[in-house]
């Protein structure tokens, strides 16, 4: 078996530096929308999500677009549903399938929450950052991406 190719200092630095960045902006945002608005990360993914969509999504459709196992969406639109922030609908073609939509009550709670949620985007990330700094970040993670999308 070959040998792992460990991380050198320079690579442990910038991985670990985006593990923590990661975690602690995750947390502050939905910290701050929870308090700003009521909803969760993950409420705001999925509205966000619909709330883009040219219509009504399938869930599979949803889950793929979130990158989110299909049991955690199940869940989270569960939760969703109960608040009145979507809706699901039956599947013509497919009477296994759903759709999920956007409910009015879902469209004004992210109308709502976006301001200040973008907000704290701007303030916590892009205020430190000059226009070049953001440019080789977007780089940076579309090339990241790129590799990741390429290895499935």
């Amino acid at each position: 078996m070959a040998e792992p190719r460990w991380l050198d200092e320079r690579q442990q630095r910038a991985w670990r530096g985006h593990l923590a960045l990661q975690a602690r902006l995750h947390a502050q945002l939905n910290r701050r929308l929870q308090a700003d608005s009521g909803l969760s990360l993950a409420d705001f993914d999925v509205l966000v999500a619909l709330s883009e969509s040219d219509g009504p999504m399938r869930v599979q459709e949803l889950a793929d677009h979130l990158q989110w196992e299909k049991s955690r969406l199940s869940h989270q639109l569960s939760r969703m549903e109960r608040r009145a922030l979507l809706e699901r609908q039956d599947c013509p073609d497919d009477a296994r399938g759903a759709f999920v939509v956007l409910s009015a009550a879902g469209r004004r709670a992210i109308e709502a929450a976006a301001p200040a949620h973008v907000e704290a985007v701007q303030s916590l990330v892009f205020d430190g950052l000059d226009d070049a700094q953001v440019e080789t970040w977007a780089e940076i993670a579309d090339a990241v991406l790129a590799r990741v999308d390429a290895r499935g």
